[in-house]
């Protein structure tokens, strides 16, 4: 509670430590919060990250030095929409200190999750989407750098090009996929706005947040579902446990049909840092390539 307490207090005076680099420090909490801020930043400032490769954001117990690195950082960037579980009460105290991303974006282009608070947190999923978070970052890096105001717009517009791009590719890859089999299932319901915006039929065992319960009915239902769509393949996910996706193969086979596993997508964490993987767009080409070869 003490260190709660300093954090909040910092906010409120506007008291920041820096790093010994001496650039303004970013901290975000998830990688691709923290891909897009390094990429709008480029050598001008130094960014962070809480929350590394396969760690579940839902389910997140943050570290003392998660809660040092708040307190020295000038700026923390988080997702909102509870996204970040048991850290998001903090983090929606932290004043002008915190930004959620998910702010910049209307509310009419979430999707509601009313099992799980008012919408669905899995934005970064549908490319467009995205880029509203993606503006979001670079006007706080410019409120907290004005010096660099113009080096972090062009930096956007150069990565908002990329991201037109990656949003064709997508679209172009997807199309490999026959229509009666373009079904996505994975464990947990991450893959919402992907499918929203792509025409991917999504389906997961758990609901919007890994802290959701499944039972027997839930793995029937999706044993039914496989069944009667003939789904040669089904998810993991880098972050959560392959036990639920287990559980649904060995109910399918014991009635017949063969189900596998097509491949492991990255869906509320990226992969390790200086791989394709551990970038926005290399993780979702990444699951574009592994969706596409598993069910086309």
């Amino acid at each position: 509670m003490i260190l709660f307490g300093s954090i909040i207090g910092t906010a409120c005076t506007g008291g920041n430590k820096k790093k010994d680099s001496g650039h303004p420090y970013v901290v975000a909490t998830t990688q691709m919060i923290g891909d897009a801020a390094s990429v709008i930043a480029g050598d001008q400032l130094e960014v962070d990250y809480l929350m590394g490769p396969g760690v579940d954001p839902h389910l997140y117990r943050a570290t003392p030095g998660d809660f040092s690195k708040m307190e020295e950082a000038n700026l923390i960037l988080y997702n909102g929409l509870l996204l970040e579980g048991r850290l998001s009460d903090i983090l929606s105290n932290l004043g002008d200190k915190a930004l959620a991303v998910s702010e910049g974006i209307p509310d009419s282009l979430f999707r509601t999750a009313y099992d799980y608070g008012n919408y669905d947190p899995h934005i970064w999923f549908d490319v467009k989407l995205w880029k509203y978070a993606v503006r979001s970052i670079e006007e706080s890096l410019s409120d907290l750098a004005p010096q660099f105001e113009q080096e972090f717009k062009q930096n956007l517009e150069n990565y908002l090009i990329e991201l037109d791009s990656l949003d064709q590719f997508i679209r172009a890859e997807l199309e490999q996929i026959p229509a009666n089999r373009r079904k996505l299932i994975t464990a947990h319901d991450a893959f919402g706005y992907f499918g929203d915006a792509y025409g991917i039929e999504v389906k997961g065992l758990q609901g919007i947040s890994t802290m959701s319960e499944y039972g027997l009915q839930d793995v029937s239902r999706m044993v039914d579902f496989i069944i009667e769509n003939d789904i040669p393949a089904i998810f993991v996910e880098s972050s959560v446990s392959t036990r639920s996706l287990e559980s649904i193969i060995a109910g399918a086979s014991q009635r017949g049909h063969k189900v596998r596993i097509g491949g492991e997508l990255y869906s509320d964490a990226m992969g390790p840092p200086d791989t394709d993987e551990g970038t926005y767009i290399g993780m979702f080409r990444h699951n574009v390539i592994t969706i596409v070869e598993a069910l086309k």
